[in-house]
């Protein structure tokens, strides 16, 4: 499934190429794919038929597209993506009126672009982007573009969301007039509920610290649920455990505040790092918006690597082999020995 710095990959994509573009038609393959849009396919390709895609912004793994009206206003609700295991937001550009370029490539150009890819269940015709006086390269953003959402499995999904205030504790002291609130400070209804993420400016690590002292769950457990810190699903948690030395059935309430802060750090590196490289791709179904993989799968320590030894281990001159166990019906990779196992009480 698509983790944080899968999520955030895209999300910088459709900021690069798919801001400021119209939205000139809707067309809805699979409406399973709109299953938490409870108004239904006619009223969501209604809804942003003629709005323009105005800003790309993320929450752990789900990302939103905020709108402008027709007049320029900011609209109430934005277009949430939530790419499940296998969902994947590609853009393809028009092919420009290049009267002087060769045929058979114009063609080829063309079909490209017409092609339906396997797995489509939304499609968003785009318009021209608006010019921005940054901008010096010709033509570019000055033909169509398509949006597609394609998912195999179908456990993602798009959904319009009201937009609603959420001010960090922080800035709160310094609260706007009604309706005034900065757009990077309105989030969907549907998304209040997870927690920022450690790359997120205001993340709070003396609030998810206290968090921990709550609960006796194993660490894994508490990394991965979104309501305590989002962003971290099964890969980047067993990588961030490998390198803090924790096992993963460890009570959270166990933790020291020094292992606390290793692990925050970790979980922190370990993002960092994979979003430098694109992200983690260990198959075709994540690709970035523009159909490439990531390659962080070349630097993991931990996960997909059993009987494989522990690369610590092997620089300390120890030999440890890296094992797989069983874990809330997925798996967790640790090193045995820099891993040890809580003592049962």
């Amino acid at each position: 499934m698509p983790e944080l710095p899968e999520v955030e990959t895209v999300r910088a994509g459709l900021a690069d190429h798919s801001l400021g573009r119209p939205v000139q038609a809707v067309r809805v393959v699979d409406a399973r794919s709109l299953r938490r849009h409870l108004p239904g396919p006619a009223q969501f390709e209604a809804a942003l038929t003629g709005r323009t895609l105005r800003g790309a912004y993320r929450r752990g793994k789900y990302l939103w597209l905020t709108l402008s009206e027709p007049d320029g206003a900011l609209a109430n609700e934005a277009l949430v993506v939530h790419l499940g295991m296998s969902g994947q937001l590609l853009v393809r550009d028009e092919p420009g009126d290049d009267s002087g370029s060769d045929s058979g490539n114009d063609s080829e150009a063309r079909a490209a672009f017409d092609e339906q890819p396997r797995h489509l269940r939304v499609a968003l015709e785009l318009g021209p982007a608006e010019a921005r006086p940054e901008e010096t390269s010709e033509g570019e953003g000055r033909t169509g573009q398509r949006l597609l959402f394609v998912d195999q499995r179908i456990f993602g999904g798009m959904f319009l969301s009201p937009l609603v205030p959420d001010v960090p504790a922080a800035v709160a002291t310094n609260k706007a007039a009604p309706g005034e609130v900065p757009e990077h400070f309105l989030v969907p209804e549907a998304v209040k509920h997870i927690a920022r993420d450690p790359l997120d400016e205001f993340f709070d690590p003396v609030a998810v610290r206290r968090k921990f002292l709550r609960t006796s769950s194993g660490i894994k457990k508490v990394l991965l649920d979104q309501s305590v810190i989002s962003g971290v699903g099964n890969i980047y948690a067993d990588e961030a455990l490998w390198r803090a030395r924790l096992h993963y059935a460890k009570p959270a309430r166990t933790l020291s505040a020094a292992q606390t802060r290793d692990l925050l750090a970790a979980v922190t590196d370990v993002l960092r790092e994979s979003l430098a490289a694109g992200g983690t791709s260990f198959d075709a179904l994540y690709v970035n918006v523009l159909g490439e993989s990531g390659y962080f799968e070349r630097s993991l320590n931990a996960y997909g690597r059993a009987g494989e030894p522990c690369h610590r281990c092997a620089e300390a001159g120890r030999t440890s082999l890296m094992v797989r166990e069983p874990f809330q019906n997925r798996s967790s990779y640790r090193c045995p020995h820099c891993q040890r196992a809580p003592r049962s009480r």
